[in-house]
């Protein structure tokens, strides 16, 4: 009698007793990264190719122990919302937003879901965030805005032309683009040059600006920050070069599409960047208490080519300030 009590002992602790070795071959939940972008897959490519080198640097890799969903606007920034809903709706663990009204539109979507900015060009201003040591809501990230760009582009496009008495100066009227102006403004009065607001509202915006410059006399010409810009970069290289105009723009992506100067901070640091954010939030951190980042480093990059096409001698002090020249 005992050893059918013993059997069924066993039995029994056999079926309720939870196997250990099953509950240890469960497979891990593998993060999932939104990655919502303005442009399309191909003119993003390089920023995207260096947030995945960010992320393979801490580890992860794609396919493996962390997916991707890439969304990308095509330049279409109305569908923007949809994408980013439908990233919502995958509940993904985290949105990678690279500019303004992309980051607006994941914020709009999500309340909850941690946004990483890529690139922001004014986050407090923006609403994204309350300030950059506390962001104090769902979005961190880094900004690519110091007040002093502006200045230091109008200082760089008089050292490099000496005569220069009018710059244009391209806008969309987005957010952060009024306090560029200003610090412009006092830049420009220090350096006797008067600035020519010229706004872009979309591409067949671009040849008319060209017009107006021409109009107003400018000399040369500075881009702010923006989607349209970005997007037909090498199109607004090309009216730079017919209409022999000189400009500086804001990334290295416009010299390296045939415009003339760049200075700013390296936008790829920036993606290569938000993968760090990603890794703290998917550590446990929150994006209420990770501060934002500013750019410490600018670089100064000059195409030799283009100057040559509009018949432009760059001075020998301004190239050896030049972090990369193209020739």
């Amino acid at each position: 009698m005992s050893g059918r009590i013993l059997v069924v002992a066993c039995l029994l602790t056999t079926v309720l007793l939870p196997d250990v070795s099953l509950e240890a071959q469960q497979p891990k939940k593998v993060p999932r990264i939104g990655f919502l972008n303005t442009a399309s897959r191909t003119i993003a490519s390089a920023r995207m190719e260096a947030f995945r080198q960010g992320l393979r640097d801490l580890g992860y890799v794609e396919g493996q122990n962390i997916i991707i969903e890439y969304r990308y606007a095509e330049g279409k920034t109305d569908r923007l919302p949809d994408l980013a809903a439908e990233l919502v709706r995958f509940k993904v663990d985290v949105i990678v937003a690279g500019t303004t009204i992309s980051i607006q539109a994941a914020k709009n979507a999500t309340k909850t879901i941690p946004i990483v900015m890529a690139t922001s060009v004014d986050p407090v201003a923006s609403g994204f965030v309350v300030s950059l040591a506390q962001p104090a809501g769902n979005v961190t990230g880094s900004s690519h805005m110091s007040p002093e760009l502006g200045g230091k582009r109008l200082e760089l496009l008089k050292d490099a032309l000496k005569k220069v008495s009018v710059v244009a100066v391209l806008h969309d009227g987005g957010v952060g683009q009024e306090l560029q102006m200003k610090e412009m403004e006092t830049s420009a009065r220090a350096l006797g040059v008067r600035l020519q607001p010229v706004k872009v509202e979309g591409p067949n915006d671009l040849e008319t600006a060209f017009s107006v410059m021409a109009r107003g006399h400018a000399s040369a010409f500075i881009g702010l920050t923006s989607p349209v810009f970005f997007f037909h970069r090498g199109r607004l290289a090309d009216l730079a070069a017919n209409n022999r105009l000189p400009a500086i723009y804001p990334g290295s992506e416009f010299v390296d599409a045939g415009g003339l100067m760049s200075y700013g901070p390296n936008i790829f640091e920036n993606y290569r960047r938000a993968a760090t954010y990603v890794d703290k939030i998917l550590k446990g951190a929150k994006p209420a208490d990770v501060p934002v980042e500013q750019p410490t480093k600018f670089e100064l990059i000059i195409n030799l080519k283009a100057a040559k096409q509009i018949g432009l001698t760059i001075p020998a002090n301004v190239l050896a300030r030049a972090d990369r020249v193209i020739r």
